[in-house]
């Protein structure tokens, strides 16, 4: 089954970690996962445990080859909205432990709807990503709501918010969904991290006025792991079968 699954959220709700966990839950079950990381100060990469992130090129920062792409002519306006980029995508993914990397970086562009060269090949990126039968991408978005207004998210199956037990959280949570069904993706869930207890997640599931499809628990093993630049994916049990569970809604 083909998927392309997004991860969005108030910042500091955990989603880098939360994608980290899902992304090796899937390359257990056997599927061809690349993981992008499209947040403008990204940190999977570390998360993963890549040695020596600052080497990888991101693509957002390749802004003459990304003109050159999107056939924009020098006081002209107009772009290409259908660029070419298929070799883009085997030249800026790295192979890490039995998954694929790409860092698409920071997204410079104006105003809402604008159709900059960056934001017009990245989103062209997205539509061409899904190769097989077998493949999963998962793109870790930036903390907040920006990204939905820049379209950068188009063509993704589904979108997952991470929310915890803050009503803080659950406002960003609910404006993240609106906008969301505004740009008509598909399929919708939460996402309840940090989690202590049944009091915290009866709170998420009043608040969203729906359940969380999983609920991860507030891990001290994971802190810790962070702490000393453990990657969290290679911890023991750490979350549990929150990740199976999260995995197996999503799949259904």
């Amino acid at each position: 089954m083909k998927m392309k699954i997004a991860i969005s959220g108030k910042g500091g709700v955990g989603k880098t970690t939360i994608m980290a966990l899902l992304a090796e839950e899937f390359k257990k079950g056997g599927k061809d996962v690349l993981v992008i990381d499209a947040d403008p100060s990204p940190h999977m990469a570390e998360t993963l445990g890549v040695e020596h992130p600052e080497e990888i090129r991101p693509i957002a920062d390749m802004t003459k080859l990304l003109v050159e792409r999107s056939g924009k002519t020098e006081g002209s306006p107009m772009y290409n909205m259908n660029p070419e980029v298929n070799d883009l995508l085997k030249d800026f993914m790295i192979n890490h432990n039995g998954m694929k990397l790409m860092v698409l970086g920071a997204i410079q562009t104006g105003d809402k709807g604008c159709a900059c060269p960056e934001s017009n090949v990245l989103r062209r990126m997205l539509t061409k990503l899904l190769l097989s039968e077998n493949q999963v991408v998962l793109l870790d978005m930036e903390a907040g709501v920006e990204h939905l207004g820049r379209g950068t998210i188009a063509g993704i199956d589904q979108l997952l918010i991470v929310v915890i037990p803050s009503k803080s959280s659950i406002r960003t949570a609910m404006k993240v969904k609106k906008l969301a069904e505004d740009v008509k993706i598909p399929k919708i869930s939460f996402v309840g991290n940090l989690i202590t207890d049944d009091e915290d997640k009866s709170f998420l599931e009043k608040g969203l006025g729906i359940r969380p499809i999983a609920f991860f628990s507030d891990s001290k093993a994971i802190r810790k792991a962070e702490r000393q630049e453990i990657p969290v994916n290679t911890l023991e049990n750490a979350a549990g079968e929150a990740p199976l569970t999260l995995m197996q809604a999503l799949t259904k």
